[in-house]
């Protein structure tokens, strides 16, 4: 009786429901996708000024996608989420969230998207984490404001142009425990062997003295004295730095929208010197190189971009490519281009495997659509199936970031 009261008590704890249990959500057929996680969480960065940034989740295991969560299960913490979810990202059973025009990094329960803690740090974008710390990327203040003449000209009329900086913050404490400052508008950051890799972009910069143009450099920073150690020129307006975990580091550039396109950079930990523009050299096409986002997974880095990218008032079809090491004495790249072809705005993405014990990966794709009304979530399969898109749903306003649980 004993060992039988023991057993319906461990049951009915592990089959307890989370609070966000009855939230309502619309039902989704996953075709498989999900296996063993328990939610795909969608961080929607929502408009500049518009306060409307939100956090959506999919429950895996219902088929259930539930929007605007942390809301909902937050109803004292006033404006919501805020303005402008710039990245989010998962520690354990902890969800972080860089919520940039508020100022905040919104820290809440996997479980049930309860706030755990809200850290104040001045214009955040972009964070990662090693074992006692979360780094995030700041602008620290930098900011232009200023109207459009009847011409279209626009003149700055407000701003400030200081060097971004990288916030240390206590993965216990909760708490900023150090700074170091780092290139104009830092955006991606990356952990790898006790350094931290921080992109510059300029965005600011790019309009205002002393540069009047973009950011074109990577900082390395020694995770242990938290100082800057180097210094490395890329390309001009970096954006996403990865590590694939094996000593390559990944770097994309967003170009300056003129003369200089969009690109995927690598380098190597040990010789962080030596830069290469992925795909130089080889016999593809560069024009089927460019870079509108990416993400990371297993290694591989994967890619989205159009021939096109200059001129915006086109209808663009968007291509998929992936980038992996090979042979890391070398630096031997292999590049796939995989035969989907994606239509609308693609505005962030994850790959994701189906489950822990699977090989197979899918693609997550946020749709921002006109960036001022609901965008959509979409799911891909990356088995050179043609395509196949698993699922889609609405969601809300330019979704952008993802983080599986």
């Amino acid at each position: 009786m004993l060992c039988a009261a023991l057993s319906l008590a461990a049951c009915t704890k592990d089959l307890e429901p989370s609070a966000d249990i009855l939230l309502e959500g619309e039902e989704l057929d996953l075709k498989g996708f999900g296996g063993s996680f328990r939610k795909l969480f969608v961080l929607n960065e929502g408009g500049l000024g518009a306060n409307n940034a939100t956090l959506d989740f999919l429950n895996l295991q219902k088929g259930r996608y539930v929007r605007s969560s942390f809301r909902k299960m937050n109803p004292s913490v006033a404006g919501g989420l805020g303005d402008v979810g710039n990245d989010i990202a998962l520690l354990g059973d902890e969800l972080w969230m860089v919520i940039n025009n508020s100022g905040i990094v919104e820290v809440a329960s996997a479980v049930d998207e309860t706030e755990i803690a809200a850290i104040a740090v001045p214009t955040p974008r972009n964070i990662a984490f090693d074992d006692n710390y979360a780094y995030v990327t700041s602008w620290a203040g930098a900011y232009a404001t200023g109207t459009y003449d009847d011409k279209g000209n626009y003149t700055i009329s407000d701003s400030s142009n200081p060097k971004g900086c990288v916030y240390r913050i206590g993965l216990k404490t909760k708490k900023i425990e150090g700074t170091v400052e780092v290139g104009l508008q830092p955006e991606g950051i990356a952990c790898y062997g006790g350094r931290l890799y921080v992109a510059n972009s300029g965005g600011i910069s790019s309009q205002l003295p002393p540069l009047y143009s973009y950011d074109n450099t990577l900082s390395i920073i020694d995770a242990a004295s938290f100082k800057l150690v180097q210094t490395i020129e890329v390309a001009p307006n970096l954006k996403s730095v990865w590590s694939d975990g094996k000593g390559a580091i990944y770097v994309t550039s967003m170009g300056n929208f003129w003369d200089a396109h969009t690109g995927l950079y690598v380098l190597f930990a040990g010789n962080p010197s030596q830069v290469t523009l992925v795909g130089s050299g080889s016999a593809i096409k560069p024009e089927s190189l460019h870079v509108s986002c990416s993400c990371c997974a297993d290694g591989a880095v994967y890619c989205i971009g159009t021939e096109d990218e200059f001129n915006w008032s086109a209808v663009h079809n968007y291509y998929l490519w992936s980038c992996k090491t090979e042979d890391y004495s070398s630096g031997k790249l292999s590049i796939t281009l995989y035969p989907q072809t994606l239509t609308g705005v693609p505005y962030g993405m994850s790959a994701v495997k189906a489950s822990f014990d699977d090989s197979s990966h899918y693609l997550v794709i946020g749709d921002a659509g006109d960036y001022f009304n609901p965008g959509t979530v979409s799911c891909y399969a990356l088995d050179f199936n043609g395509g196949e898109k698993y699922w889609s749903v609405n969601a809300g306003v330019c979704p952008g970031h993802f983080a599986i649980w």
